[in-house]
């Protein structure tokens, strides 16, 4: 069987190591990015540029995308020189993170502008996972489309889960963000407490490896925050924020989020001093800072 044609929107933190793990496994990939240069390396390593999303979907079976937010989306499908305006490509699969019910809604207008199917598959990793091709993605779809966009996924993750319908590869994100954000705000306030007590702060992952408290984002957050070295992003405050915002209002007054929201305060105080688009280890300047 001939290898769909790919295109590729949002060559980001996370995106470009995807679209480059996807040239590795030998597909033909064709990349936009709203700021052009940001294709570069894709380019470089074999990928073909398009000069506008309706330019990628002319080249491309399958689309996929990892893009900021709900309203990227949206502007790539339904905008001037979109997506929709072109009839042929059979798929897309959308590994940004956004509200179920926005998911389900642009899933419809797809299917009704150009018969386009359409699989939410969010990740979970970082960039560390995004690079080694060992992301967590969690999908909804038809069994039909889930089914066609599953080998696609297998170069880019360690687990692709089907959990229902459209949509549910979205609701799911957000179960993973609220365990991760939490996590992270954690993180900060103990690497935090540990410094202000005069407890190493640099040594706390290899003191605690293995017992309760540890955690894959204890182990790479934990020493970026005690050092403070914050460069190469794991993933930015500002998206994190955009999630457990988005987790707020999709619960509304049906779920008790009290941890949620503390987290919630404690990035948007980040933001706030400036570092909406550094790593999010940079939670504990904000600590640090209150203390």
């Amino acid at each position: 069987m001939n290898m769909p044609r790919l295109g590729y929107l949002g060559t980001g933190l996370m995106g470009e190591p995807m679209v480059m793990n996807l040239l590795k496994a030998g597909y033909e990939v064709t990349v936009w990015n709203r700021t052009p240069s940001k294709c570069d390396a894709a380019v470089a390593a074999g990928a073909r540029r398009a000069e506008s999303p309706v330019a990628l979907a002319r080249q491309s079976d399958v689309i996929m995308a990892c893009l900021t937010n709900a309203a990227a989306v949206e502007a790539v499908l339904f905008g001037e020189d979109g997506v929709a305006e072109v009839t042929g490509p059979q798929l897309f699969v959308d590994f940004s993170s956004m509200d179920p019910g926005l998911t389900r809604e642009f899933a419809e207008r797809l299917r009704t502008a150009n018969g386009m199917g359409w699989v939410d598959a969010p990740v979970s990793g970082g960039t560390p996972a995004a690079t080694a091709g060992t992301l967590t993605i969690m999908a909804g779809g038809s069994a039909a489309e889930f089914a066609q966009a599953e080998p696609l996924m297998a170069p880019l993750a360690q687990r692709v889960t089907h959990m229902g319908e459209t949509g549910a590869g979205q609701m799911t994100k957000l179960v993973n963000q609220i365990v991760s954000g939490c996590t992270m705000a954690v993180v900060a306030e103990a690497v935090n407490f540990a410094r202000v007590m005069g407890v190493d702060a640099t040594r706390l992952t290899e003191a605690l490896a293995g017992g309760f408290a540890d955690s894959k984002p204890f182990q790479l957050l934990a020493p970026r925050m005690a050092r403070e070295t914050f460069e190469n992003p794991l993933g930015t405050v500002a998206m994190m924020l955009k999630d457990l915002d988005t987790i707020a209002e999709v619960g509304g007054d049906r779920a008790e989020l009290p941890m949620t929201d503390s987290a919630r305060a404690l990035m948007r105080a980040t933001c706030d001093l400036g570092h909406a688009e550094d790593d999010i280890s940079t939670l504990i300047l904000t600590l640090k800072g209150r203390t």
